[in-house]
């Protein structure tokens, strides 16, 4: 591991807090009965994608998923038929700038969404890590609300 790569060099990017984590499941009604206790009421929505860019291609995606709460983390269930910890979140008020500092640490985007101008995902990965981070940026009351 590099010296951009180790974690303490990761540390000192100032990176907001985690708010969200995310797990893919074989079944959003299986994760209801099997997390509801840790981390329900769920809500449960249609959390597809039209016109993404994904590894280097305009794609769609069509996802099923549940939100439920462990305190202020929101935890993320998407139904992709196989199970375990897909990625952390972070809320930005920049995700372009936010990729541009993680790229010397090896991540690099490989799904990526403009919604509105003050509305943009990102999913990062890195080689050899299963763990993706999910860049943010989109106001409090929801895209295309900010103040320009």
């Amino acid at each position: 591991m590099t010296e951009a790569n180790t974690p303490e060099s990761l540390e000192h990017l100032g990176l907001p807090q985690i708010d969200q984590v995310g797990f893919v499941v074989k079944s959003l009604e299986d994760a209801k009965a099997r997390y509801g206790a840790l981390f329900g009421p769920f809500t449960e929505m249609d959390g597809s994608v039209e016109a993404a860019e994904y590894r280097g291609e305009i794609a769609d995606a069509h996802l099923g998923i549940l939100f439920g709460k462990s305190g202020e983390l929101e935890m993320e269930f998407i139904e992709l038929g196989r199970e375990g910890m897909h990625h952390i979140r972070y809320r930005v008020d920049n995700a372009d700038e936010w990729i541009a500092k993680l790229a010397p640490h090896g991540y690099k985007p490989i799904w990526y969404k403009q919604f509105a101008a003050d509305t943009v995902f990102a999913y990062l990965e890195r080689e050899g890590d299963p763990l993706l981070v999910e860049f943010l940026e989109m106001p409090a009351g929801g895209p295309g609300t900010s103040e320009a």
